[in-house]
């Protein structure tokens, strides 16, 4: 699992690889990942975009971006969190992803970024 805080919002990543849904004949490796958003702050705070870059072994880069998490734009009151599971797939093995989200201080009104650490997309077979 990795984690970082921004301005009072701690994220933390955990993946797992998706045997299930992928095809590695096919370069099709699905890879799932669980979010936890937590309020360090003492403010409510609201998700409201993220912005996503993914990389792949291969070269390949990819940048996604939309509003929301899984559909919603989540409220967090502070000392709280929000989780969601979400998904990934790549072209090999192995990848990595970070990106942003896009906040907003629902006391102050302003907006602030919230970095998501870069977490690694790797096949278990891939780390002996």
């Amino acid at each position: 699992m990795v984690t970082a805080i921004t301005e009072g919002v701690k994220i933390s990543v955990e993946t797992i690889y998706q045997d299930e849904h992928s095809n590695p004949a096919n370069e099709h490796f699905m890879f799932a990942y669980r979010i936890e958003v937590e309020n360090l702050s003492d403010q409510s705070v609201q998700l409201m975009r993220r912005k996503w870059f993914i990389f792949d072994s291969n070269g390949t880069t990819r940048d996604v971006e939309g509003e929301g998490v899984v559909g919603l734009q989540p409220v967090i009151a502070p000392g709280e969190s929000y989780s969601y599971v979400s998904g990934c797939n790549l072209k090999t093995d192995i990848g990595t992803m970070r990106g942003y989200y896009s906040m907003n201080n629902l006391v102050t009104e302003t907006s602030f970024k919230v970095e998501i650490p870069e977490f690694q997309l790797v096949v278990p077979y891939r780390l002996n």
